[in-house]
């Protein structure tokens, strides 16, 4: 997500409740992140380009200093939506056929289980700019019904990757034995908007909910990062009960998105956990389900988008999703 939009507004710096326990549960994936993003570095980027794009803006609060509108806490900022973005790593292979709580291989482990899949934004919005721009309620604050996204240099839009993210981490969760549903699926002339994204999550009662999306920072700014809800009870808002939950679920997407991706952790939010809370967007703040936003990487830096548009690597991406997701929903 890039910083301008629904879901997105200049981050207002604060300190999360949950702040302490996430940077010491992540502290020990850092260091294999940064590793595997040194190693990755090293040996290439891209193996499939993009194309064309739309542009978008969020604001966030997380702990370090809000960039390019970026936001502050623990969540990342990003354009458009409801949303937000960012990616990370990749592993050896493993030793055993035994399927482990981060790698599992037995198919059905997720039989009964639900998971809803957020492609952030749309590709369609920019042609129904008075819909996108209707506000709705989002619990604390009405809020713009979503935004176009954000968009690679060449205009390769946010939305196109987070649908093809979607679609690959869909597969992967079916194998699994997970029933998956989409908030969207191409098929909607715009949006949803943010307030039916929440919804579609809570009516399906899903298991786990994740938002996929994709920053529009400055140049420089680098990294995946995963926003978690904090606690709201205002108006229609109330996350209380799926604070601590949410927060077990980004920190597994997390350290499986580096240890799979090899990308590290965000450089401009975080404080280079890869973890971020925020209490303004809507699409947190109305789930009753556990819920996160990642921010898979900045679409405007172009060794980011490099990744962002390879095929290979959105793979990775869905990968280290799928089993942060697993992971969690095991126990």
């Amino acid at each position: 997500m890039s910083y301008t939009g629904p879901d997105f507004e200049p981050p207002q710096p604060r300190r999360s409740p949950l702040r302490r326990p996430l940077t010491v549960a992540v502290a020990a994936l850092v260091p294999g992140a940064l590793l595997g993003w040194g190693v990755y570095a090293a040996v290439g980027g891209s193996d499939d380009g993009g194309g064309s794009g739309t542009d978008r803006a969020v604001g966030v609060r997380t702990s370090a200093a809000p960039s390019s509108g970026a936001p502050a806490s623990r969540a990342p900022a990003s354009p458009g939506g409801d949303d937000a973005k960012k990616p990370a790593g990749s592993s050896p292979a493993p030793t055993s056929k035994k399927p482990s709580a981060s790698r599992p291989a037995v198919s059905g482990a997720l039989k009964g289980k639900v998971v809803v899949i957020d492609p952030g934004h749309n590709t369609a919005n920019f042609q129904h700019a008075a819909e996108i721009n209707r506000k709705v309620n989002v619990g604390t604050h009405w809020k713009e019904c979503d935004t176009t996204g954000t968009a690679t240099n060449a205009g390769w839009a946010e939305a196109k990757f987070t649908l093809d993210v979607a679609h690959r981490l869909r597969t992967l969760l079916e194998k699994q034995g997970a029933t998956v549903k989409l908030t969207h699926d191409g098929d909607r002339s715009f949006g949803p908007c943010v307030d039916e994204r929440a919804r579609i999550g809570n009516e399906a009662k899903a298991d786990a909910a994740i938002s996929i999306h994709a920053d529009g920072s400055g140049a420089g700014n680098r990294g995946f990062h995963v926003i978690m809800p904090g606690p709201v009870h205002d108006g229609a808002a109330d996350t209380r009960a799926i604070v601590a939950p949410s927060a077990e679920l980004g920190e597994r997407v997390a350290g499986s998105f580096v240890r799979v991706t090899g990308t590290a952790p965000s450089n401009y939010l975080g404080d280079g956990t890869g973890l971020v809370t925020r209490t303004d967007l809507g699409g947190l703040n109305l789930s009753t389900v556990p819920k996160v936003f990642i921010e898979c990487g900045n679409m405007r830096d172009a060794k980011d988008a490099a990744l962002l548009t390879s095929g290979s690597w959105r793979q990775k991406a869905a990968q280290g999703m799928s089993e942060g997701i697993v992971s969690f929903l095991r126990g």
